[in-house]
């Protein structure tokens, strides 16, 4: 691969450039001992920067794409970043992140640079702030969509960034969007989720605008958001947002940051408490100097109309569980079946490209760059660390396809069983028991070998820990790590967890089947994806299958001959992580902010 020269910097943005200057004096003075490790560490979260367990220099930088846009200039430079600073790849997160593991401090001001010149940051990518603002990856594209939620991400990332209001919040605070109700955004357990809704209005007319809830998350007790109100109109949504966070930010736990999210301010206060303080804060808000009222000027120049459903032809399902049936022995037609996503007005079409546990090589990086230049697609990074192109015309679909195969990435994925999401894992987290991604690419693997790889309608995500970076809470087959004892030994194990499903503006936990020693449980999965596909019936969703056969309990029982650990002198990989060599120990250190 030809490395592309660093790009020139344009017209930069000041504050940004003044960020990173200070960032930069800041690394000098800690490498310096001129720092203390703990002041530095707000600064370095606040940079988008994160420790890694291997310690030292190395560093995780996280890139934040809002609503997950992402350009081919900036898709190329992504290729570079990956050779230059990390090791020859980038991994796409849950929060349509991209991030880069093993960069050195001392070069960090660099990269940052780098990112600056392509109209990019990792600003409070991390740490106690505005994290990067989702959109559903169809936002603009979708046949269902009451507007285009795209440039609402946009001015809410812009106008929270830097914001005084968000530097040093209680904890994390995550923005999410969905364009309709059938919510592939996962508004429902973020911290402030918009869904776009409509209402009507006295003299018979519809009005767009929004349905927010608040207080979701997951991590070790994951709660579900709740609505605010029946409904938001466009102008006043940015001030509701902003009242959210002002509230988080005055009430927010300080002292425990196991219980510092929005969701412990909702137990502590209630919910109708929590309502009336936003709506008043709301009302006053106007006083403000930096009141965010009105439409803000990125939706104004973009414009939100929604996509529309086409007037003839095939109309794609979306959301979670959807239904697919690969019908075809041609590669082409069989990706097409899965990955390609139909019905918005305008007349284009979406593809999918799969990303195999959301990574990308440099060259990989650089190719999708190219392609996305020669379509002139628009592209989106997807919650299950895919890579979106959008409006295509069908003519384009067969050079996608082609260009896709040549780099490895037009395997059959979306809505699959082999689209396997995990966190980083012990890989690189510091507060990760388990390695999740070398389980996922044995879940992977074990699928492919069954035949079971491409049965539709279930969603495998894992974490290794109990702190949900995968997102394990919300799927239909959920593992996260732990450590197990056994024989007078310490072995990786898994929780496994069944039926989680997000859609239709609600949200339903996965529940305990059982736990698994980390070597059984691509068994274990592949075990229930079987069942499921030999007992579903035609276009049922996974939790209603499974509670039909008696819930995640009664599917545990056909698994437990496979947690039944031998002795280290029977096997001692039952002892060994995945992709470790040496025997398993659970090596956590303190956290930092996690996803």
């Amino acid at each position: 691969m030809t490395i592309a020269p660093a790009p020139q910097p344009r017209d930069l943005d000041a504050e940004q450039m003044r960020d990173i200057e200070r960032f930069e004096i800041a690394i000098g003075q800690y490498l310096g001992g001129e720092i203390g490790e703990d002041v530095f560490r707000v600064m370095r979260l606040n940079n988008g920067v994160y420790g890694q367990r291997q310690g030292g220099t190395n560093q995780m930088v996280r890139i934040k794409l809002p609503a997950g846009t992402i350009t081919p200039e900036q898709m190329e430079l992504m290729g570079v970043l990956a050779t230059e600073f990390s090791r020859g790849w980038g991994h796409i997160t849950t929060r349509q992140n991209i991030q880069f593991h093993f960069v050195q401090l001392a070069r960090i001001p660099d990269l940052l640079r780098r990112l600056a010149a392509v109209g990019l940051t990792s600003r409070e990518a991390c740490g106690d702030t505005v994290r990067n603002v989702m959109a559903c990856h169809l936002a603009g594209a979708c046949p269902y969509e009451k507007l285009d939620v795209t440039p609402w991400a946009e001015a809410v990332h812009r106008h929270f960034v830097r914001n005084p209001l968000g530097q040093r919040l209680p904890r994390k605070f995550k923005v999410n969007f969905s364009g309709c109700s059938t919510d592939c955004g996962q508004a429902m357990f973020n911290d402030v989720g918009v869904v776009g809704a409509t209402r009507q209005r006295e003299d018979g007319s519809t009005e767009v605008g929004f349905r927010v809830y608040i207080a979701g998350g997951l991590g070790a007790t994951p709660h579900p958001a709740q609505s605010l109100e029946d409904f938001t109109s466009r102008e006043d949504l940015l001030p509701t947002i902003e009242s959210v966070l002002r509230l988080f930010e005055q009430t927010g736990n300080r002292d425990n940051k196991l219980r510092a999210r929005l969701k412990w301010v909702v137990d502590q206060l209630g919910i109708e408490e929590v309502r009336r303080r936003v709506i008043k804060i709301r009302h006053t808000l106007p006083a403000s100097s930096t009141w965010p009222g009105g439409i803000p000027p990125e939706v104004i120049a973009a414009g939100d109309a929604p996509a529309g459903m086409a007037t003839s032809g095939e109309v794609s399902e979306v959301g979670q569980g959807v239904s697919v049936t690969l019908r075809s022995s041609d590669p082409f037609a069989r990706w097409e079946q899965a990955s390609v996503i139909r019905g918005a007005g305008k007349g284009t079409v979406s593809a999918v490209a799969y990303a195999a546990l959301g990574d990308i090589t440099a060259a990989q990086f650089a190719s999708l760059a190219n392609i996305q230049r020669a379509l002139g697609a628009d592209v989106r990074l997807s919650n299950r660390q895919n890579v979106v192109f959008r409006n295509l015309q069908e003519s384009q679909l067969r050079e996608l396809f082609d260009r896709l195969d040549e780099i490895g990435m037009a395997r059959p994925g979306a809505e699959l069983a082999r689209d396997v999401v995990a966190c980083p894992g012990s890989d690189t987290c510091n507060i990760a028991v388990t390695q999740s991604r070398g389980l996922a690419k044995a879940i992977g693997e074990r699928l492919e070998e069954e035949g079971l790889a491409e049965v539709g309608g279930v969603r495998i995500n894992i974490s290794g820990c109990t702190n949900s970076c995968g997102q394990h809470h919300a799927s239909d087959i959920g593992l996260f790590g732990a450590e197990r004892r056994a024989h007078g030994r310490s072995l990786p194990g898994y929780q496994l967890l069944l039926g989680g499903h997000v859609g239709d503006e609600q949200i339903h936990f996965g529940e305990k089947a059982l736990r698994l020693p980390a070597k059984t449980a691509p068994e274990g999965v592949a075990r229930v994806v079987r069942r499921f596909a030999e007992e579903r019936h035609a276009g049922e969703l996974f939790a209603t299958w499974m509670n039909r056969v008696g819930g995640a309990s009664k599917i545990a029982d056909g698994l437990r001959d496979l947690d039944v650990i031998p002795t280290p002198e029977e096997n001692e990989g039952y002892f060994t992580d995945y992709d470790e060599t040496g025997p398993f120990v659970a090596d956590v250190a303190e956290s930092e902010c996690a996803t």
